[in-house]
């Protein structure tokens, strides 16, 4: 059982959330190595407009627009953390909650396939880095960004 416990200003970034990601985020808070806190769930148009322009996103139809992602911050020493390690920890307490909670999840340094489909994060992350590379393309790692992929939570695009 994990020591740490999602703060108040956490739960209120989860409003708005879809339950079966706050399901997740809640119980992997309890089974984390890593603390974390909740830097952004459910977004604006006009943020994720900001952060589009800015390069800090890549795309305007972000699951975080419909309240189906969520970031993850490593919360050590009082303060967000941005070294990898702490993210990979992160990552596998997401991944193992995600498999207690039977909810698929996509993260964001592994793009493109399912968290939960790997025996652990570090190897899905590795295994997205790899598949890039060897297209010849850069890999867009995230790693605060968790979402409900689209295939199993479907919604229309938002309109641009």
């Amino acid at each position: 059982m994990s020591r740490f416990r999602l703060s108040q200003r956490s739960l209120d970034r989860l409003d708005g959330l879809h339950p079966d990601l706050v399901r997740v985020v809640k119980r992997a808070i309890g089974v984390t190595e890593v603390d974390f806190t909740v830097l952004e769930g459910k977004r604006s148009r006009d943020r994720q407009h900001k952060l589009f322009r800015s390069g800090a996103s890549q795309t305007m139809n972000s699951r975080h627009l419909t309240g189906h992602a969520v970031d993850l911050g490593a919360w050590i020493d009082g303060a967000v953390r941005w070294d990898w390690p702490p993210y990979y920890k992160i990552g596998e307490a997401m991944r193992i909650a995600a498999v207690y909670e039977k909810v698929p999840l996509v993260w964001g340094a592994a793009w493109g396939r399912r968290l939960t489909d790997f025996k652990s994060a570090e190897l899905a992350s590795d295994t997205y880095v790899d598949e890039r590379r060897a297209a010849g393309g850069r890999p867009f790692l995230d790693g605060p960004h968790y979402e409900l992929p689209w295939d199993a939570y479907p919604i229309e695009k938002v309109a641009a």
